[in-house]
């Protein structure tokens, strides 16, 4: 059953939401060749504590670690490590909060110095295409609506759209219904409408769709070892029109760098 927010209860998400931002700010110039993943992890947990927030992730279904670290092949749920960072690598940070009582799930992916011009292509196109999902989250469209956007907008330039892994109703749970698909025919699924909060998350391949599993089982790779992106906002429906909860201001503050013109809703 999908449990729909107050404003004020979407007042004290966005505050989670936006720790997690801030988390994500403070990581960013750090994430550089020789960087240890690890080591970024204990800050981020240093600071969402320093903060008035718990990790969100540090022991949900057991998982040993504050955030998710996905360099290059790994689709996401990467377990930070003491392997450094290389020049050329991308590396998906997704970090969740718990704070008021709410959750705040949040992701990026970042380029280690300089990347190739494919795997740049697909970081930016993954980035347009959770932009083109938000702008389906309005009163009256259907969930479908906003996975079929991402799907068309990401498989009509050549990617491969994960179909295992899918966004999230948020809360009281990290966790809640509705799943929001990242592919999916229009006018299908539940109705959006006010009061709604979700994770959005496309997660593309540069090549093939298909996955597997490590045998930590965490780690999610592609299955022909291309690289892929994540990228992820908190949205409320507020007045029948998406609300973002969650910023990348503050990585964009940290590493000089203008938004685009789609992010402008």
């Amino acid at each position: 059953m999908i449990k729909y927010k107050s404003a004020e209860e979407i007042k004290l998400m966005r505050e989670s939401a936006q720790l997690v931002s801030k988390t994500l700010g403070i990581l960013a110039p750090l994430l550089v060749p020789g960087a240890i993943p690890l080591d970024l992890d204990k800050k981020a947990e240093e600071f969402i504590r320093d903060h008035g927030g718990i990790p969100g992730f540090l022991g949900m279904y057991d998982f040993p670690n504050t955030l998710c670290m996905s360099p290059n092949a790994q689709v996401v749920h990467g377990i930070p490590g003491t392997t450094p960072l290389q020049e050329g690598d991308i590396v998906s940070v997704d970090c969740g909060v718990l704070m008021n009582g709410f959750y705040g799930d949040h992701a990026y992916t970042f380029p280690i110095g300089e990347v190739d011009v494919d795997t740049a292509r697909l970081l930016e196109d993954t980035k347009a295409s959770l932009y083109a999902g938000i702008r389906e989250v309005k009163g009256g469209n259907r969930i479908g609506d906003i996975g079929a956007a991402i799907q068309e907008y990401t498989e009509s330039r050549g990617y491969g759209v994960v179909r295992e892994l899918v966004g999230h109703g948020l809360g009281k749970q990290m966790h809640e219904e509705p799943q929001v698909p990242n592919y999916g025919k229009r006018g299908r699924g539940k109705k959006i409408q006010d009061g709604l909060v979700i994770a959005i998350e496309p997660m593309i391949n540069l090549g093939t769709q298909r996955i597997k599993q490590l045998p930590d089982g965490w780690t999610i790779l592609t299955a022909d070892g291309k690289n892929s992106a994540h990228f992820e906002h908190d949205v409320a429906v507020v007045n029948g029109q998406p609300e973002i909860l969650s910023t990348f201001q503050y990585i964009y503050d940290a590493l000089d760098i203008e938004p685009a013109e789609y992010e402008k809703l």
